[in-house]
């Protein structure tokens, strides 16, 4: 499935221990993907945090944690650690970011034109998945929990992607609102979605 190569074993191990989390495991999981690039979340979990359906890879000092899902997305991807001033951990996956062309068209058009307009409002957009016409989001940063989300999903977000590309019907937004602690407009207050025209 996937590797690590020994020097990114043996800095993981370090780290672990160095934080005094030897009984804790190392999840990976694919949480988003642009237009070139899949987005990753790569941390350590405790070991009872493992999800009956996680895929485990023993590394012999700790246990890397693999939701199917991201899994089937990892095969042959190689972890390495290049050093702490050559950015550090690096994972070099061969697999297609996207095989489907609405799906690359819908990267382009959060990548090219909603990020940079939530920009200025200190949010972004992570483009999760396309699948039967139904595009999955979360949002960050300052559109987490802002009070205007709902206006800049709608009236914004989706409004772009369907004209963009037309095949899309619906966006979905997976964020969890009650996170955001830096939202640009509180829960109660309105204000115009960064994306109005």
């Amino acid at each position: 499935m996937l590797s690590i190569t020994p020097k990114a074993r043996q800095k993981l191990a370090e780290i672990l221990k160095a934080k005094n989390q030897e009984v804790f495991a190392i999840r990976l999981r694919i949480v988003g993907r642009d237009t070139e690039n899949f987005l990753y979340e790569f941390r350590s979990v405790e070991t009872a945090t493992r999800a009956e359906e996680d895929i485990v890879i023993e590394m012999g000092a700790f246990d890397v944690f693999v939701d199917p899902e991201s899994a089937a997305y990892l095969h042959g991807a190689v972890i390495d650690f290049t050093g702490v001033g050559q950015g550090g951990f690096k994972i070099d996956n061969p697999n297609p970011v996207w095989t489907d062309a609405t799906a690359r068209a819908v990267a382009g058009v959060v990548v090219d034109q909603i990020n940079p307009a939530l920009a200025l409002h200190g949010g972004s957009v992570t483009l999760v998945d396309v699948r039967d016409g139904i595009v999955y989001i979360r949002m960050n940063g300052g559109c987490q929990g802002c009070g205007a989300a709902g206006v800049t999903l709608k009236t914004g977000v989706e409004r772009r992607i369907k004209e963009a590309v037309p095949q899309i019907a619906q966006v979905v937004d997976l964020t969890d609102h009650t996170q955001g602690t830096i939202s640009y407009y509180q829960q109660g207050e309105s204000g115009p979605s960064p994306l109005a025209e």
